[in-house]
Formats: structure tokens, C-alpha cells, sequence
């Protein structure tokens, strides 16, 4: 029995890290999620600005147009590096929820073995019932 105990205490042991990893996992997938959507939300807001930069019309000479130009290029280029981020921050985001799934598979797989062992335990110290008592005497006596 000793072993038993020893071997479900294990597996609650495994149970508790493997919860402790998706809760890692849990962690670093909402980081990604949340750095994703600030970057969505910032590539939109520049593309923004740059339309409506590139809108105005009130340049009063060439010299104006031609800083104005600059301007909205130069904002133009942010956006498309952050839109750029964005893209890979949704590839690292993707992995952190797979990394997720994976975690969460190991845990259940733990907990469901953790079950299982849980009733074997209680099956073998269950006391057998009783078996029906031998008759006394002899085949002969009836």
C-alpha cells in the first residue's frame, strides 16, 4: 500500500506542475494576444494619420507639398513596420495558443490518470464480499 500512496501522490505532484505550466502558458499566450492587438491597434491609428496628412490642402507653395510629402511618407513607413510586427506578433500569438493546447492536453492527461489511480486504489482496499458460507456436513446430507 505504501507504494500506492507513493505513486498517487506523484501523479498529484506531476498534476499540480503540469497546471503550473499551463498557467505559464496562459500567461505568456494573453501577453501575445494583448502586444498583437496594441500593434493592430497602432498600425491603424498611423494609417490613419497619414490619410489624413495626405488630405490636407493647405499648402501654400511647392516647399510646403514637398515637407508635407516627406511627412506622410515618413508616417506611411512606421505604419508599414508596425503593420509588419503585427504580422509576426500573430505568428508568436498562434504558437502561444497552440503551446496552450498542449499544456492543457498534458494537464487532463495527468488529472485522468490521477482519476484512474485514484479508483484502482479505492477497487483493491474495497473489502471483497463475503462469499456465501459453506454448508455443513457432507455432500451426502442434503
Amino acid at each position: 500500500m505504501p507504494a500506492d500512496a507513493a505513486r498517487l501522490k506523484r501523479l498529484t505532484r506531476l498534476e499540480r506542475v503540469r497546471a503550473l505550466v499551463k498557467q505559464d502558458a496562459l500567461r505568456a499566450a494573453a501577453q501575445a494576444e494583448g502586444q498583437l492587438a496594441q500593434l493592430k491597434a497602432l498600425a491603424d491609428r498611423t494609417a490613419r494619420i497619414a490619410e489624413d496628412y495626405r488630405a490636407r490642402r493647405d499648402c501654400e507653395n511647392g516647399a510646403d507639398l514637398k515637407r508635407l510629402n516627406g511627412f506622410v511618407d515618413g508616417i506611411a513607413a512606421i505604419g508599414l513596420a508596425t503593420s509588419r510586427d503585427a504580422v509576426t506578433a500573430h505568428g508568436l500569438a498562434d504558437q502561444r495558443q497552440q503551446e496552450l493546447a498542449r499544456a492543457e492536453r498534458s494537464r487532463a492527461a495527468v488529472e485522468e490518470r490521477v482519476r484512474t489511480e485514484t479508483r484502482a486504489q479505492a477497487a483493491r482496499t474495497k473489502l471483497p464480499a463475503l462469499a456465501p458460507r459453506r454448508s455443513l456436513g457432507t455432500a451426502l446430507e442434503g
